[in-house]
């Protein structure tokens, strides 16, 4: 029996049991949910966008004019990944590493793993930021490598003012 016939409820041999099952749960399902990479583009600061999020995962754009996320931290509550969609970023780990990643390359990066990056090039740098939540390790989501709590906009963690770019977007159309 072909599936896309059952989705549609066009199978000749349905009975009116499986019709009602089908039918509820359809009903008992989330729906999809669609989205668009789009962004304005910065000439300072940085910018996250939620783009899709189901409430155990998500997906952000994100866009650099310059900096990063400067202060070496982990999150305590998710594995997530960076893929780079424009620009490039180096991303640094507690042990030396250092990687640059240009378009279509990207991290890894397990709950606890520690990483800060910079965008390394003169174009801006884009991100496509996907994460899953997973059960916290500890009472705060960020920490610096001394153990303390890190936040996101702080300005250990590279925040400066965000003056964007009037008019100039990267990704879809609206």
């Amino acid at each position: 029996m072909p599936l896309d016939g059952v989705d549609k409820g066009k199978i000749a041999t349905e009975t009116e049991e499986m019709r009602k099952i089908r039918e509820e749960n359809i009903a008992k399902a989330p729906p999809a949910a669609f989205f668009k990479l789009r962004a304005e583009l910065l000439a300072q600061g940085r910018s996250n966008q939620i783009v899709a999020d189901s409430g155990n995962m998500w997906a952000n754009l994100k866009v650099y004019a310059s900096g990063g996320e400067n202060g070496l931290h982990n999150h305590t509550d998710q594995d997530h990944f960076h893929l780079v969609l424009k620009g490039k970023a180096c991303f640094y780990g507690p042990r030396g590493e250092e990687k640059v990643c240009g378009p279509y390359e990207g991290v890894m990066l397990p709950s606890g793993s520690y990483y800060r990056f910079e965008a390394v090039s003169d174009e801006p740098l884009i991100l496509l930021r996907v994460g899953a939540k997973i059960p916290p390790t500890a009472e705060h989501r960020r920490y610096n490598v001394y153990g303390e709590p890190l936040t996101s906009g702080s300005k250990e963690n590279g925040q400066v003012e965000v003056i964007p770019r009037q008019g100039e977007f990267w990704g879809a159309e609206e």
